[in-house]
C-alpha cells in the first residue's frame, strides 16, 4: 500500500489494461481456423471462457483489496490516505458494473439464440 497516487502510475495501469484487452479481443475474434475438425473452435471457446474466467476473478480481488484498503482506513492505519480509499472504491465499482453488463449482454445474446427457430 503506497503512501501517494501518481498520476503517471494510473494513466500507465489505464494504458497496459487497454493494451491487454486489444490483445485479447484480438485473440478471441481471430481463432486459428487453419487447424483441422473443430479444434479452433474448442481454442477460441476455452480461451473465451479463460478470459471471462479471469475478469470475474480479477473483479473479485478488486472488490476484495478495496474493502482491505476500507477496513485499513477505518481502523486508523496512517499508511492509508482517504484519497487511496475512495478511489479502489471507485475501481471496484467500475469493474463491478462492467461485469454486470457483460454478464446481460451474454444472457441476452443466449436468449436470442434460444428464440431463433431451427
Amino acid at each position: 500500500m503506497s503512501n501517494t497516487i501518481g498520476v503517471d502510475d494510473l494513466l500507465a495501469q489505464m494504458r497496459a489494461m487497454s493494451l491487454q484487452a486489444k490483445g485479447l479481443q484480438n485473440t478471441i475474434a481471430s481463432p486459428d481456423i487453419s487447424r483441422v475438425g473443430g479444434e479452433a473452435g474448442n481454442d477460441s471457446q476455452n480461451s473465451f471462457a479463460t478470459v471471462l474466467k479471469d475478469s470475474v476473478n480479477k473483479v473479485n480481488e478488486t472488490q476484495t483489496q478495496a474493502n482491505k484498503l476500507a477496513e485499513a482506513f477505518q481502523k486508523g492505519d496512517p499508511n492509508v490516505q482517504v484519497s487511496e480509499v475512495m478511489l479502489a472504491l471507485q475501481k471496484s465499482d467500475v469493474s463491478f458494473q462492467a461485469m454486470v453488463q457483460v454478464r446481460n449482454k451474454l444472457l441476452q445474446a443466449y436468449q436470442e439464440i434460444m428464440n431463433m427457430p431451427v
